[in-house]
């Protein structure tokens, strides 16, 4: 694995929303210190552009930059071209330290082949979660899946149905176990750092 500790990061998907304004950001926080002051509150956060486009390495280096010792970003990786895989890992690999799980994608139906190619050319010393998007998928074994709280060595948590009660978030945190990394869906109001501020009181809260 990436160093990450025996704890439980909790996040939401994304940062950048100026409808967070004031609820969440400070009346008049400008966008660019949007990631710093998100960084100040939470440990982790879902990088999702990367599912969208390949930001440039001065990119990478100043959301590194932004962010302290200790933070994870979790990437969304598309699979879509597979001689692209070997690019995206390089360009994520900027965020250093602070570069957490990688979430590939994965549109298509079946493919064993796919698999083994995915498998072969991450480093095993990467986090990587597989997000399957087909039923055909639901058999397979030995890797991270998204969703499963049994997985190993670590767990992934995505929570896109809101709003969650309190019993919910008792529930998971009294389920979820370390190393993990959870994120709330990112809605126009700030309820997603709410969630996830929660969450995190529940977690520290639990027996040792």
């Amino acid at each position: 694995m990436n160093g990450t500790p025996n704890r439980v990061y909790v996040g939401t998907s994304g940062w950048s929303y100026p409808s967070w304004r004031p609820g969440f950001y400070p009346e008049g926080t400008r966008p660019e210190d949007f990631l710093r002051l998100y960084a100040e509150r939470f440990d982790t956060v879902e990088l999702n552009t990367t599912g969208y486009r390949l930001p440039s390495e001065e990119q990478f280096r100043r959301w590194a930059n932004a962010v302290p010792d200790g933070f994870r970003f979790a990437v969304k990786m598309p699979i879509f071209r597979l001689d692209r895989i070997a690019t995206f890992v390089e360009r994520v690999s900027l965020l250093g330290a602070r570069l957490g799980p990688i979430r590939a994608v994965v549109q298509s139906p079946r493919d064993d082949g796919l698999l083994q190619f995915l498998l072969g050319t991450i480093d095993p010393a990467r986090e990587l979660a597989f997000d399957f998007r087909d039923a055909s998928w639901d058999a397979v074994g030995g890797v991270v899946r998204v969703g499963d709280l049994e997985a190993e060595p670590f767990r992934y948590v995505r929570l896109r149905e809101p709003p969650y009660a309190e019993d919910e978030l008792r529930e998971l945190a009294a389920s979820v176990r370390p190393p993990a990394y959870v994120y709330f869906r990112h809605e126009d109001e700030p309820t997603a750092p709410a969630y996830a501020e929660r969450l995190r009181e529940l977690v520290a809260a639990r027996p040792s």
